[in-house]
């Protein structure tokens, strides 16, 4: 990786799966940044006391697993009305405590998966709990923020500015630190938008034509959720 790895700075900042494959191996903590809505779902559905187990594929092998955990197992899209959860956030507002929700996502969880792999601590940080993600991860030395961003119809990444803010709003509570120029410029791009802004956004403006505008403004309540996430072994949990 060589003029890539940006490892001369304490806090990194790159893009997607490739960040992961290329970069989390010589970090000691990784911060996942989904915002619309993987990182959403899991900040409300662990802040309720539930535990959410991350899962790669939008397929039947997610039932498959969740039936092995004894958990339910998310719808792997948003629905406007019926039982169960799904990675609609509103579905998730009143998830029970100690529930097992097993959350299919290409994006969020793919990357927290390929994560802990790494052996590195994983978290998982949106708009919700950004002061919450940075005094947990200030304790590690070398971390690596990876805004998942979304993809295009061919499956290329489509960066996501909802996902560069909030990256940014949680590196901007470590400016103390050694930081890149790519998580500077992540710092600086936060701090001269309001989140207000993201209401317009390409993402925003999918899920509000959709009906899922409760959706938009779960996800763009900044630090309504005053706890961290934490991948524990395959599971996220609260910290």
């Amino acid at each position: 990786m060589g003029y890539f790895s940006q490892s001369q700075f304490d806090i990194r900042l790159e893009w997607g799966i490739h960040a992961i494959e290329q970069m989390a191996g010589d970090v000691d903590c990784v911060i996942i940044v989904d915002v619309m809505s993987f990182s959403t779902c899991v900040s409300i559905a662990v802040g309720r006391g539930a535990k959410v187990y991350p899962y790669p594929w939008k397929d039947d092998t997610a039932t498959e697993y969740g039936n092995s955990l004894g958990a339910f197992t998310a719808s792997a899209t948003r629905r406007f009305e019926g039982e169960g959860y799904s990675l609609s956030p509103v579905s998730l507002v009143a998830i029970p405590p100690e529930t097992k929700l097993v959350l299919p996502s290409p994006n969020g969880s793919a990357l927290a998966f390929k994560a802990r792999d790494s052996g590195c601590a994983v978290f998982c940080g949106s708009l919700r709990n950004l002061e919450a993600t940075a005094i947990a991860c200030a304790a590690y030395h070398r971390i690596l923020v990876v805004p998942c961003g979304e993809k295009w119809p061919d499956g290329s990444l489509r960066p996501a500015l909802e996902d560069w803010l909030a990256a940014g709003g949680i590196i901007s509570r470590l400016s103390e630190r050694n930081l890149s120029p790519e998580a500077q410029a992540a710092v600086a791009t936060f701090r001269a938008l309001s989140t207000d802004v993201l209401r317009r956004c390409g993402s925003a403006l999918e899920l509000i034509e959709r009906g899922f505008a409760a959706d938009v403004d779960l996800c763009l309540a900044t630090d309504a959720d005053g706890r961290a996430c934490k991948l524990q072994n395959d599971h996220f949990i609260c910290c």
